[in-house]
C-alpha cells in the first residue's frame, strides 16, 4: 500500500466519524427543536404551554426504549443500513411535524423522532472501533459524541432563528430537508459493518488458527510494541483471534500497546488476571463489566438530576423570556445563540478535563447550571446568566460519556445512558410543563436549580473513590 493510497485511508475514515458525528447533532436537534417554538406551535395546535411541552416528554420516553430495544433485535443487521434506516426515519417525522394540524398528528410524529433518536445515538456512541485506529478510538469518539452536546446548545438557538423569520413550522422542514441530506452523506462515507454473526448450530465457532502452532497475535503485538510504524500498520490488520480487529485489544492504552498475553485471549487460556485498571486510572477493556460498578450507576443518577433539572427549565425558557423578560422574538433568538455559543464552548473545554478527572468537572458544571437557574427569577435575564448556564449544561453530556469510557462501560453501559439521558429529557420536560400550568413560570427556574444543586452534592460525597476518576 503506497502513502497516496494510506492517506485517502485515513480521510475517508475521518469523513465517516465527521458524518456520523452530524448524524449526532441532528437527531439531538430535531428531539429538542419544541424548545425554542412551543409558544407558537401552542398557539397554532390551539393547547396549553404545559402541553405543548409533551413534545419534548414523547420523543425522549421512546428512545429510552428503543435504544436496548433496537440495539438487541437489530444486532446481525449490518450497522450502516440501520443507521440509514434511521436517519430516513427522522426525515418523515420532522417533515410530518412540519405539516401537522393537529396536537395528535404532531404526537405521532414525535414518536418516530424517538424511535430514530434511541437508535441511532445508541449505535453512533459505539462506532469509533470500526473507524479509526485504535490510537484514534478516543478522539473519534469524543467528535462523534460532540454533536449531541452541540446539539443540545446551538441547534434550537438556530431553529429559533430560522422560526423568527418564517414560522415554527419552517423550522422543522428545514431539519427534515437536513436529514434527507445526510442520508446521502452517509450512505457514501460509512464503510460497511456488518453485524454480529449468528451463531453456528455447535455454538460459538472456534477462532481460526494459522497452519503454524504459534501465537502470532501475541508476536505481532510484541514486534508493535517495539517498532511504531509496525505498530501503526498492525492497528490496521486483523488479528487470527476469533476474526477480532487488532487494535480494538490495544485502543485504551496509551500508544497502542497492549498488556494482555495470548492465553487471555484463545478460548482456554489460563493467565494471572490483568489489574482492572491502567497506569492513567481507566478500566482495562478486560475487567469486570463496568454496568455492574458503582461508578456506572452514578454517572446514571448524575444523568437523571442534572439532565431532568436542565429540561425542567430549558422547555419553558421562551415563554420565561416572554413573560418574565417581556423579551421579544429578536432578542430572545439573540439570547438563545449567545447561550449556544456559551454551551459549544463548554463543551470543548469541559472534555479536555474530564479525560484526565470526570468527578470534578461535573461538580463544577452542575454548581454552574444551579447559580445560572437560581439567578434567573430573580434578576431576569441578563446574558451573562445564560453564558453561565451554557458553560455549565454545555459540557454536561460529554462528561458523563467519557466518564463511561473511563469506566470501560461498553455498548451496554452506552446504552443504558442513552436510556437514562432520554427518560431525563422526559421526566424534566413533563414536570416543568406541569410547575409551569400549575404554580408558575419562574418555579421551575428553582426546580432546575434544586436538582443541578443536588447533583453536586451527589458527585461530591458519593463519588468520592478511587473508582470513580476523581
Amino acid at each position: 500500500m503506497t502513502m497516496t493510497d494510506v492517506r485517502a485511508s485515513t480521510q475517508a475514515r475521518w469523513l465517516a466519524v465527521t458524518s456520523v458525528a452530524v448524524g449526532t447533532f441532528t437527531i439531538v436537534t430535531s428531539e429538542m427543536l419544541p424548545v425554542g417554538l412551543l409558544t407558537s406551535i401552542a398557539s397554532d395546535l390551539r393547547v396549553s404551554d404545559g402541553t405543548a411541552g409533551l413534545m419534548m416528554t414523547a420523543p425522549g420516553l421512546v428512545a429510552a426504549v428503543a435504544a436496548p430495544l433496537l440495539a438487541v433485535t437489530t444486532r446481525r443487521v449490518d450497522r450502516r443500513v440501520t443507521l440509514l434506516g434511521l436517519m430516513a426515519l427522522l426525515a418523515v417525522a420532522n417533515l410530518a411535524g412540519a405539516f401537522a394540524q393537529s396536537h395528535v398528528v404532531m404526537m405521532a410524529a414525535r414518536v418516530l423522532t424517538g424511535v430514530s433518536i434511541g437508535g441511532f445515538w445508541a449505535f453512533a456512541a459505539g462506532l469509533a472501533p470500526r473507524l479509526v485506529p485504535g490510537r484514534s478510538v478516543g478522539r473519534a469518539t469524543s467528535i462523534i459524541l460532540s454533536g449531541v452536546s452541540v446539539a443540545a446548545v446551538l441547534g434550537v438557538p438556530a431553529a429559533t432563528f430560522v422560526s423568527s423569520f418564517a414560522g415554527w413550522r419552517s423550522a422543522f422542514i428545514a431539519m427534515g430537508a437536513v436529514a434527507l441530506v445526510l442520508l446521502a452523506v452517509l450512505a457514501a462515507t460509512l464503510p460497511p459493518l456488518p453485524g454480529d454473526p449468528p451463531p453456528s448450530e455447535d455454538g460459538p465457532a472456534a477462532p481460526v488458527r494459522p497452519r503454524n502452532d504459534r501465537a502470532p497475535a501475541q508476536d505481532a503485538l510484541t514486534t508493535a510494541q517495539s517498532h511504531p510504524a509496525d505498530r501503526n500498520a498492525l492497528q490496521d490488520t486483523q488479528s487470527p483471534l476469533a476474526g477480532q480487529d487488532v487494535r480494538t485489544a490495544a485502543q485504551s492504552l496509551p500508544g497502542g500497546q497492549d498488556t494482555r498475553t495470548a492465553a487471555q485471549s484463545l478460548p482456554g487460556g489460563q493467565d494471572t488476571p490483568a489489574p482492572a485498571r491502567d497506569a492513567a486510572g481507566a478500566r482495562r477493556p478486560d475487567a469486570r463489566p463496568a454496568w455492574l460498578s458503582r461508578p456506572l450507576k452514578l454517572v446514571l443518577v448524575l444523568t437523571v438530576l442534572l439532565v431532568s433539572g436542565h429540561f425542567a427549565a430549558y422547555t419553558y425558557v421562551r415563554p420565561f423570556m416572554e413573560q418574565i423578560s417581556h423579551a421579544g422574538p429578536a432578542l430572545i433568538s439573540t439570547a438563545l445563540l449567545v447561550y449556544g455559543a456559551a454551551g459549544v464552548a463548554g463543551n470543548f473545554a469541559s472534555g479536555a478535563l474530564a479525560a484526565r478527572s470526570p468527578r470534578p468537572v461535573l461538580i463544577a458544571l452542575a454548581a454552574l447550571m444551579a447559580l445560572a437557574t437560581a439567578a434567573l427569577p430573580v434578576i431576569g435575564l441578563p446574558l451573562a446568566v445564560l453564558v453561565v448556564w451554557g458553560l455549565g449544561y454545555g459540557g454536561v453530556g460529554v462528561a458523563l460519556q467519557l466518564w463511561i469510557m473511563r469506566e470501560g462501560g461498553g455498548e451496554l453501559g452506552t446504552a443504558l445512558f442513552v436510556s437514562a439521558f432520554n427518560v431525563s429529557i422526559a421526566i424534566g420536560a413533563f414536570a416543568g410543563g406541569r410547575v409551569v400550568d400549575g404554580v408558575s413560570i419562574t418555579a421551575v427556574m428553582w426546580l432546575a436549580a434544586g436538582l443541578a444543586a443536588l447533583g453536586a452534592v451527589v458527585a461530591g460525597i458519593w463519588g468520592r473513590s478511587r473508582t470513580t476518576g476523581s
